[in-house]
């Protein structure tokens, strides 16, 4: 069977609004369920802060209840953390690592270009986008969504419009 059409991707906004986390957790569980009950097995998060990370810890607790399903991590760089100020964010980074079902790096060292090679190798990868996305013109989540939708990718989006 083509991987491609059992595996979908995670973008989304580095910040999530307070008010719209638990809805998210909730939009996001339903999703990953909705997806593994339509016979997805490989869940593939980029491993930033935020929608990233929030994803590829809802996908580790739907193992749960899909021992079947795969977290893969698609990751810009080696020395992606280096950067990072927030010492629980890197610490949560570290154990998403060691509970995925497999990593791949898009570049060994950052570059300017690793981000936007992680992304698309995310979306060549898959036959569905899963994105937390608010519409903004400008960012990396834009550019991969409209990528996703450009490469005839199913996209799902969670963000709430209606969250302040």
């Amino acid at each position: 069977m083509n991987e491609k059409k059992t595996t979908c991707f995670f973008t989304g906004h580095r910040t999530i609004p307070p008010a719209d986390k638990q809805r998210l957790v909730g939009r996001l569980d339903m999703c990953i369920m909705n997806l593994a009950e339509r016979g997805y097995a490989n869940f593939v998060c980029g491993g930033a802060v935020g929608f990233d990370t929030l994803a590829a810890c809802r996908v580790i607790n739907a193992k749960l209840r899909y021992p079947d399903i795969k977290l893969i991590l698609v990751l810009p760089c080696r020395d992606q953390t280096t950067r990072w100020k927030e010492t629980s964010a890197i610490a949560l980074y570290h154990k998403i690592k060691g509970l995925a079902d497999k990593v791949v790096y898009s570049s060994d060292v950052y570059t300017s270009g690793c981000m936007h090679l992680r992304n698309r190798t995310m979306a060549d990868m898959s036959s569905v986008c899963v994105s937390y996305y608010n519409g903004s013109t400008g960012g990396g989540t834009a550019y991969t969504v409209k990528y996703a939708s450009e490469e005839g990718l199913e996209v799902i989006g969670l963000y709430d419009t209606n969250a302040k």
